[in-house]
C-alpha cells in the first residue's frame, strides 16, 4: 500500500472533500471585499531563519498575543487545542500534567522551544506545558510534521515555539488583575521600553485557583479523593537587547515560574501534592556582516524541577537540565538562503530514583536551503546527530511548493526524524512501572501533500500526512519498541476576517494505529473541530470558541472508550477608555462532563473577570 493510496475512498466517506471544495468556493466568491493581509508575517520555525509565511513549504500556525486573550484559556495546552487544532490530554484542572498531540503523535513527540531554548523534562521524555505562564507569552508558532532535520532529537510530530514579551522602543508599563470560579485569583504586571540602542522588559504574575478534585471513583492510578486540588504559581519574564554597535547586539533572557500543584493520592488527609519550577535562562551574540551575512552564538539552559509529597513520609523529586551552545551562520546562495549550524546539548538528571546513566551529550552539524523563483518554493534541510548513547541519527527534510495562480498553491514534503528514549524509559524502576534498558530510539519517515488558497484575510489549507514511526516505544503492558506505528489523516484549517467579523476553523481526521496489533493509539479522536468567531462593534469585543472531539479509547488495547464531546466558550471585551478595558470570559457554558484521560475531571462551567490597564 502506497502512502496515499486510501486517501481519497476515506476522504469521502469522512466527507473531508467536498466539504474543503465548499468552503474554498465560498470564500473565492467573497474573497473580494477582504480588507488586510495576513501572509506576510515573518516566521522563524520552520527554517530557523525568518521568512515570509507566503514563501513557506511547511504547516505552521501563528497565534498572536491578542489570540491567546482571546481564547479564554487557563493554560497553554487549551491554547494550542483551540487556536491550532492540536489534540490534548489533561489529568485535571490547572497545573496537572497534560501532554499534546500534533497529527496523532505522541506527547513525546513534541518539541518545546521557549525562545528557542529547548524545554521540558529528561525524565519523563515529553514537554512541560502546565507551569509556563501564559502572561509572558507575545507569539506561538507551531510547526506541524517532522523537524527533526532542523532540531534533532524529539521532533517526530512538529515544533511548538514560545517567543515571550521583549522591549520595545518607548516605555509601555501594562497590570491586569483577574477573579474567576474556583477561589481564582490572579494579578499580572510589567513593562516594556528602551531606545533604538537599549531594550528591555520585565513582567510578573501571581496566580491563586482554588481547583476541583482533578479525579473520579474510574481513575486507575493513585487513588481517588473527592477534595479540590488547587494549583498556585508565581512567575518572572525578564530580557534585555544591546545594540553595542554597527551590525553587533547582544541579548539576554531569563523565564522562571514556580508553582504548587496538589493532586490526588487516595483517601488520605495528607496534603498530596508536587512543587515545581520551571527556568530558562540564554544569552546571545549576533553579527550582522551585511549582505544577507549573519552570524549568531547562542548559549542557555533550561530547568525542569519537580518534587512530589505523596505522603507524610514518601518523597521523590525529579530534576532535569539542559545545557545548549549553538553557531548558526545564514547567507545568501544563488538558490536561496543557506543555513549552517553547530550544536551541542547536554542532559542531565538527578532525582530520588537512582538511574544507571544520569546524563548523556549530543553533537550535531546541519544545513539548509530555503528558497523561491517565480511560482517555485523549495526548502531542503540535513542534521548529523551523535548523541553519546545511542551513536549516530542522519535526518533530512525536503519540500516543495508551486504558486499555480496568485490565489492557488500546492505543497508537499518528505521528512525523517528520531527520538531517543527519555531517562524514566530506560532505568525507572518501581512496582508500577519498569523500565527496559535495551529500549532503541524511534525513527520516523513522514509524507505530506497540500494544498491552499488564500487571498487578502482569507485562506483555506487542506493537508493530507502520514506520518510512520519504527521501533515506536509503547510502555502498555510493558516498555517495548514495537514494529511500527502509523499516523495518517487530513488536516482542513480556514481562517478570515471581513470588515468586524473573523472566524476560525481546525478540522484533523486522524488514523493513528499500532500496526502490528492494528489497535488505535490511546487518548486520539478519529476527529477534532475547532472554530472560532469574533466580533469587532464600537468599544465591544465578542466572540465565541467551540470544540468538538469525537469518541477515542484510554488504553493500548482499547477497551476503555473515552465519549466525545463538546464545549461552547464565549468572552466579550468592553473599552472603558483608552487605557482600561473589562473583560469576561464563559467557558464551558452547556457545563458538559467529559474527560480528557480516564478517570480524570475536567472543568465544568466557569466564569473569569479581568481589569486590563495599558497606557496608550
Amino acid at each position: 500500500m502506497t502512502a496515499f493510496s486510501f486517501s481519497a475512498s476515506r476522504a469521502a466517506a469522512w466527507g473531508v472533500l467536498p466539504l474543503a471544495c465548499a468552503l474554498t468556493c465560498a470564500l473565492a466568491c467573497t474573497s473580494a471585499a477582504a480588507q488586510t493581509t495576513t501572509l506576510a508575517d515573518n516566521i522563524v520555525t520552520a527554517t530557523r531563519t525568518a521568512t515570509r509565511a507566503d514563501a513557506l513549504t511547511a504547516d505552521v500556525v501563528v497565534i498572536d498575543a491578542e489570540a491567546i486573550a482571546r481564547a479564554g484559556a487557563r493554560s497553554l495546552s487549551e491554547v494550542l487545542v483551540r487556536e491550532a487544532g492540536l489534540q490534548m490530554t489533561a489529568n485535571g484542572g490547572m497545573g496537572k500534567q497534560s501532554g499534546l498531540f500534533i497529527r496523532g503523535t505522541e506527547a513525546r513527540h513534541v518539541l518545546l522551544l521557549v525562545d528557542g531554548v529547548r524545554v521540558g523534562s529528561s525524565t519523563s521524555g515529553q514537554p512541560s506545558l502546565d507551569n509556563l505562564p501564559l502572561e509572558a507569552i507575545e507569539r506561538i508558532e507551531v510547526l506541524k510534521g517532522p523537524a527533526s532535520a532542523l532540531y534533532g532529537s524529539d521532533a517526530i510530530g512538529g515544533v511548538v515555539q514560545i517567543f515571550t514579551k521583549q522591549g520595545s522602543k518607548g516605555f509601555s508599563p501594562y497590570a491586569s488583575v483577574s477573579v474567576g470560579s474556583h477561589q481564582h485569583s490572579q494579578l499580572a504586571a510589567g513593562v516594556r521600553g528602551g531606545s533604538d540602542e537599549l531594550r528591555y522588559a520585565l513582567s510578573v504574575k501571581r496566580l491563586r485557583d482554588g481547583g476541583f478534585s482533578a479525579t473520579n471513583p474510574k481513575v486507575a492510578f493513585g487513588g481517588h479523593n473527592a477534595d479540590a486540588d488547587p494549583y498556585d504559581q508565581d512567575s518572572l519574564n525578564a530580557s534585555v537587547r544591546w545594540a553595542f554597535a554597527t551590525g553587533w547586539h547582544m541579548d539576554a533572557s531569563v523565564l522562571y515560574s514556580e508553582g504548587r500543584n496538589a493532586y490526588d493520592g487516595g483517601p488520605t488527609p495528607f496534603d498530596v501534592h508536587a512543587d515545581v519550577q520551571t527556568r530558562v535562562l540564554s544569552w546571545g551574540l549576533s553579527r550582522d556582516w551585511g549582505n544577507g551575512h549573519t552570524t549568531r552564538v547562542k548559549l542557555s539552559r533550561s530547568d525542569d524541577r519537580s518534587t512530589n509529597f505523596s505522603s507524610a513520609t514518601s518523597t521523590s523529586r525529579f530534576d532535569t537540565a539542559q545545557e545548549q551552545q549553538s553557531l548558526l551562520h545564514q547567507l545568501p546562495s544563488p538558490i536561496g538562503t543557506v543555513l549552517l549550524g553547530l550544536e551541542r546539548l547536554q542532559e542531565s538528571v538527578s532525582g530520588t530514583q537512582a538511574y544507571l546513566v544520569n546524563q548523556r551529550t549530543t553533537t550535531a552539524v546541519f544545513a539548509g536551503v530555503q528558497g523561491q523563483a517565480d511560482a517555485h518554493r523549495w526548502q531542503a534541510n540535513l542534521r548529523r546527530d551523535h548523541n553519546s548513547q545511542f551513536g549516530d541519527a542522519t535526518t533530512g527534510l525536503l519540500s516543495y511548493g508551486y504558486q499555480f495562480t496568485p490565489q492557488w498553491r500546492a505543497f508537499g514534503a518528505y521528512g525523517t526524524s528520531f527520538k531517543a528514549p527519555s531517562f524514566n524509559t530506560l532505568y525507572w524502576d518501581s512496582p508500577s512501572f519498569k523500565g527496559n534498558p535495551t529500549t532503541q530510539p524511534e525513527r520516523g519517515h513522514n509524507r505530506e501533500l497540500g494544498v491552499a488558497y488564500s487571498k487578502g484575510a482569507y485562506e483555506v489549507k487542506l493537508t493530507r500526512f502520514d506520518n510512520r514511526v519504527r521501533g515506536f516505544i509503547t510502555i502498555d503492558p510493558v516498555v517495548a519498541n514495537v514494529p511500527k506505528a502509523r499516523m495518517e489523516g487530513w488536516n482542513l484549517a480556514v481562517e478570515g476576517e471581513q470588515g468586524a467579523w473573523r472566524w476560525r476553523t481546525q478540522l484533523e481526521l486522524l488514523d493513528a494505529r499500532n500496526v502490528a496489533n492494528g489497535k488505535k493509539l490511546p487518548r486520539r479522536a478519529d476527529a477534532q473541530l475547532s472554530a472560532g468567531l469574533d466580533h469587532r462593534v464600537g468599544a465591544w469585543t465578542w466572540g465565541l470558541n467551540w470544540l468538538a472531539v469525537g469518541d477515542r479509547f484510554d488504553n493500548a488495547t482499547n477497551t476503555t472508550r473515552l465519549p466525545g464531546f463538546g464545549t461552547l466558550d464565549v468572552h466579550a471585551r468592553y473599552a472603558l477608555n483608552k487605557d482600561w478595558a473589562l473583560q469576561l470570559r464563559l467557558n464551558n457554558l452547556a457545563d458538559k462532563v467529559y474527560e480528557t484521560a480516564a478517570g480524570y475531571n475536567q472543568p465544568g462551567r466557569s466564569a473569569y473577570l479581568t481589569l486590563n490597564w495599558a497606557p496608550r
